[in-house]
């Protein structure tokens, strides 16, 4: 038998099964951990969805910020939907949209086996938090996203405020534990969030730390395997194992195997993405040149 956690797929859904050859995955024996970011900007979602659906028995998954917003834009109205991607339209107006968006709605935002030793969330964890209250607080708002207020939470659930408190109420304390889980890279030593950086270390202003090396940060009794990151590329330290190695932009997919001590990491090549064409030259005059007419 074999656990694997495997990166974000983002709706790569060609590279994911090449990647479940690589490690010959057999139910049978075998389980996944999937990192979140199921869908969105590969191309083909609806297939990743139906692909990981039908591997629900043998499978664990947390959402990202991509497949919450998936279960955000559910919520509105046909004509609304018809405004986002093609990818995700693609989910949205399937014959089996009802029964995938209900699964994905059921997932977790942290997912715990301490028999195994390890947690899986998206993005990370708040510096001040153990992995016991990680826990606490994930299971919050998913017995939210499952009851009656599903549709108040996902509607209220963007924007990047306010901080993380243990004292906050409603939507507002939702909207702050979602954050963390799903869109974290670097925050403050008191764990605010800076969203606006998304650059490798090195990049951000001083005072910001990467979520895992913030000095002073809570003990934690578990390994962290993690995505969401894809310019942090491969990394592990802290120990934490960030797997979003950017398939969907052209990078690998990763698997790491959980159930060993011996560091097994398995990649396969993300996704082709068409080069961007040359921008076009200015003039002599400083400005761009006039497009030739296409013959009729």
């Amino acid at each position: 038998m074999a656990v694997w956690a495997i990166g974000d797929l983002q709706g790569c859904h060609d590279v994911t099964q090449r990647l479940l050859e690589k490690i010959r995955f057999d139910p049978a024996q075998d389980r996944l951990w999937f990192c979140g970011d199921l869908v969105n900007r590969g191309g083909q979602s609806l297939d990743t969805l139906r692909l990981v659906y039908s591997l629900r028995d043998y499978s664990e998954v947390v959402l990202g910020n991509h497949d919450l917003s998936l279960l955000a834009v559910a919520e509105r109205t046909p004509d609304e939907q018809r405004r986002v991607n093609p990818d995700l339209q693609s989910v949205l107006f399937a014959p089996d949209a009802p029964d995938l968006l209900a699964w994905l709605r059921a997932r977790e935002l942290c997912h715990v086996d301490r028999n195994l030793g390890w947690m899986m969330v998206h993005a990370g964890i708040s510096p001040r938090w153990t992995t016991q209250l990680a826990e606490k607080h994930a299971r919050e708002v998913e017995a939210r996203l499952r009851g009656e207020h599903a549709r108040k939470l996902l509607r209220n659930m963007y924007g990047d405020g306010p901080d993380w408190s243990p004292h906050l109420k409603g939507v507002e304390r939702d909207r702050a534990i979602i954050n963390v889980f799903t869109r974290m890279r670097y925050c403050s030593p008191r764990g605010r969030i800076a969203f606006d950086q998304k650059g490798p270390p090195g990049s951000q202003p001083p005072g910001l730390y990467p979520w895992y090396s913030v000095p002073g940060h809570a003990p934690r009794d578990l390994k962290i395997v993690c995505g969401h990151w894809s310019t942090l590329g491969l990394f592990i330290g802290h120990g934490v194992h960030a797997i979003d190695t950017g398939a969907v932009w052209g990078g690998r997919l990763t698997a790491l195997q959980l159930d060993t001590d011996e560091l097994r990491v398995v990649q396969v090549p993300g996704r082709e993405v068409p080069a961007r064409p040359p921008k076009p030259r200015p003039s002599s005059s400083g400005r761009h040149p006039t497009a030739t007419a296409l013959p009729r």
